[in-house]
């Protein structure tokens, strides 16, 4: 909580993400919580993956430390090689085999008396934690056997730089989630070389080496000197889910307590195929949003289009036209079906729609439709329509007829659009409960997908087409004047004029009378 607000913390790098909240009533639910005021349900305006949103540039190049473990999904996703370049210098940083414990307790136990024998002998010891509540045990672990330190988190991030820069001085011991000044060389204080240089403390595996290989590169960077060891326990959520029951029976077997490791190779190598596992699983779900999200993305691609041709354009009544025209042969062709014959059509659901949406009371009767191809009504109808729309634009100058049409197109294409990307999230949360019925749901959403955005574009046409007929404009409003929050409402056939402004003046009750008399407005006018 911070300034009467919730702030999600990011629960991997610790880092405060301002803005961001959490939707279907859940970020409300937090705030009634908290005593604060609840804030309005945001709506979503626009939304994109990261990997369609990188794809959009014409060139993409990167460079980073650990790009190695993940060389298969930039191969995949971005048709991206990864390319490995030598280290300046050689690495003569100490990687040390796992530590594997019994239970979380000995686990953290062991890692605070490292800390003490290596702060002890004035080694700096940077030390990486999974999430935010860890970092605060060690914390308090730390501070009842009196150890001075630092602890990096979300909570204290603008110190971040500064803890960061005095990691590497003698005697420092900096605890940090794995926000750990990433890009930050942290540069050895005087004689700590000579001390072994700066030592990492893993206190667990992450999901993904990545992690894990940028943790271990802040120390030993530029041939300086380092050591970095992990310790694990069998009670860690990675090993909890790959199988630690049987160690931790063999573990029982040797009669081994929590005072005693493993430090095995293949332990370390086990650990490691379980975060290749689940690296796999976690690309696996990327990728799996990222072929939804190319459903949306060729919709967001024709709306944009739309969007972009709309603002570009100086004229915008050939757009509406069509508009218009789709409309009308929407409506014919769904009262005059092919299986009925010419004297069962619904004739009177047209000239209904049409004087409700299009034209005025009159224009178009039964009497004008019957006995015609649908060919023909259609043809009357747009004649008729088309009249309107000419002695519309001959009552009200130009510019402001173009202005209008603008306004109206980009006013429904928005709110369209930010209904249907609400639409297509609550389907695709679903959806994959087709795949009980043996329905692949990546097909199923997208014929759903297809068939709703059909429905979006006919619903933004039936809406431009209504307000552009049937909306009377009286005054010049502009979008300028929406943005100020003006808002003019007249009704329809009513004019509405401008009325001067009266600026009224403030007379005190003591104050000599405006109209003149000498005396005190309370004893004059004011009575």
């Amino acid at each position: 909580v911070e300034d009467g607000k919730i702030v999600i913390v990011d629960p991997f790098t610790g880092r405060l993400m301002r803005g961001r909240r959490y939707s279907d009533g859940l970020h409300q639910a937090i705030e009634a919580k908290e005593g604060l005021e609840i804030q309005n349900e945001s709506m979503t305006l626009a939304t994109i993956t990261f990997q369609n949103y990188f794809r959009m540039y014409e060139k993409l190049a990167g460079m980073t430390g650990t790009a190695k473990t993940e060389e298969e999904e930039f191969r995949n996703i971005y048709n991206m090689q990864v390319i490995v370049i030598p280290t300046n210098k050689p690495v003569i940083r100490d990687d040390r085999p796992d530590l594997i414990y019994r239970t979380m307790e000995g686990k953290f136990r062991a890692v605070v008396e490292d800390i003490a024998e290596r702060h002890a002998k004035g080694q700096p010891v940077l030390v990486g934690t999974v999430s935010i509540e860890t970092s605060e045990l060690l914390s308090s672990m730390l501070t009842k056997r009196g150890i001075r330190h630092n602890v990096l988190n979300a909570k204290n991030h603008a110190k971040e730089a500064e803890i960061i820069a005095q990691a590497g001085q003698k005697g420092a011991v900096t605890i940090a989630t794995n926000m750990a000044g990433r890009g930050t060389d942290i540069k050895l204080g005087e004689g700590v070389r000579e001390l072994g240089g700066l030592a990492v403390i893993g206190t667990e595996r992450h999901e993904s080496r990545r992690i894990d290989n940028q943790l271990r590169g802040r120390s030993g960077r530029q041939g300086d000197p380092g050591v970095s060891q992990f310790y694990l326990s069998l009670e860690d959520e990675l090993m909890r889910r790959f199988g630690s029951e049987n160690m931790m029976a063999m573990m029982d077997r040797l009669g081994m307590d929590d005072s005693q490791p493993i430090q095995s190779k293949i332990v370390s190598k086990a650990v490691e195929s379980a975060q290749k596992r689940v690296e796999g699983n976690n690309f696996d779900a990327r990728k799996q949003l990222l072929q939804y999200d190319d459903v949306l993305r060729e919709q967001r691609e024709i709306i944009y289009r739309q969007r972009f041709q709309v603002l570009d354009s100086e004229n915008l009544r050939d757009i509406v036209e069509k508009m218009i025209q789709s409309v009308i042969e929407r409506v014919v062709h769904t009262h005059t079906p092919d299986e009925e014959m010419p004297e069962e059509w619904n004739v009177q659901a047209i000239v209904d729609y049409m004087q409700a949406n299009l034209l005025p009371e009159g224009d178009v009767t039964v009497q004008h439709l019957n006995g015609k191809d649908r060919e023909e009504m259609i043809e009357l109808i747009w004649n008729k329509v088309r009249a309107r729309y000419d002695e519309k634009e001959s009552r009200i100058p130009s510019e402001q007829m173009r202005e209008f049409e603008r306004v109206i197109v980009l006013r429904a294409v928005d709110m369209k659009w930010m209904e249907h990307i609400d639409a297509m999230e609550q389907l695709r949360q679903g959806i994959h409960l087709r795949a009980y019925g043996q329905i692949d749901p990546l097909r199923e959403y997208q014929m759903e997908g297809y068939a709703m955005f059909e429905a979006m574009i006919a619903s933004i046409e039936e809406e431009v087409a209504r307000y552009i007929m049937k909306a009377e404009i009286e005054s010049n409003l502009e979008r300028q004047e929406v943005a100020k929050g003006e808002a003019v409402h007249p009704k329809e056939g009513e004019e509405v004029k401008r009325k001067p402004v009266k600026k009224a003046v403030e007379v005190g009750r003591n104050d000599p009378c405006p109209c003149g008399s000498g005396k005190k407005y309370k004893h004059c006018c004011g009575r």
